[in-house]
């Protein structure tokens, strides 16, 4: 079975990046791994005093979909990218030993996404220098992808999915999350400012290569695809 780990700063950022292509993962029987660099939220106030509520529900919730969610100690805005954390990530990375990743681009108005991206490069290309052990082989393929308005700068996409047959569990699986902070019920018939946000990018995304619903990514590498 096939490994694919996708690396955010918070526990929403790789379900409101790129779900259709975690689920797609999931249909073809690969492992699904979320890994949020984020796990302490005592410094985030729209959750007050739910923090291990939200780490447990965001966990329970993903499972549903088949997916894993991993997090890390760190703090919103008091983390950076040092020998420690530098270790840290590239200890989870050896740990779950990916053959397909994903990470946040690094250009972003979020200080958060920006030293999470920075360190989830360095820990995916490099946890065997980094954790001074024996060889942990780099992911085949890896890709950033973008956050959304307001947050991602200057991303050009070259991989575009095709996700319109994972689109309303996507939409779905983003919603329950969202509800999740609320402490309310998901109310599936209404969509919220994230769920408007994803579905306008999607579709956007969508109409650049002529399907309905698409996620777009770029790779780090230049890798060779089948044409014909």
């Amino acid at each position: 079975m096939p490994t694919l780990l996708a690396i955010g700063a918070h526990y929403d950022d790789c379900v409101f990046g790129v779900p259709g292509i975690l689920l797609q993962a999931v249909r073809k029987h690969y492992r699904v791994v979320i890994a949020a660099l984020i796990g302490d939220y005592s410094n985030w106030a729209p959750i007050g005093d739910r923090r291990q509520e939200l780490l447990e529900g965001a966990t329970r919730i993903s499972k549903d979909y088949g997916v894993e969610m991993r997090y890390l100690g760190f703090r919103s805005h008091q983390f950076d990218v040092n020998l420690e954390t530098r270790r840290a990530v590239a200890a989870l990375v050896a740990d779950i030993q990916p053959q397909v990743a994903f990470l946040l681009w690094r250009h972003d108005h979020h200080d958060d996404h920006q030293v999470a991206s920075q360190l989830s490069e360095i820990a995916l290309k490099y946890a065997s220098p980094v954790l001074d052990k024996r060889p942990a082989p780099a992911p085949r393929r890896m890709y950033w992808f973008d956050n959304g308005p307001r947050h991602t700068i200057g991303f050009e996409p070259d991989t575009f999915v095709d996700v319109t047959s994972e689109w309303d569990r996507s939409l779905e699986w983003l919603g329950r999350f969202m509800a999740l902070v609320r402490n309310q019920p998901y109310q599936p018939g209404s969509l919220d400012g994230a769920q408007k946000a994803k579905q306008t990018l999607a579709a956007w995304r969508g109409q650049a290569c002529g399907v309905a619903y698409a996620e777009a990514v770029r790779s780090l590498h230049p890798y060779p695809r089948e044409v014909l």
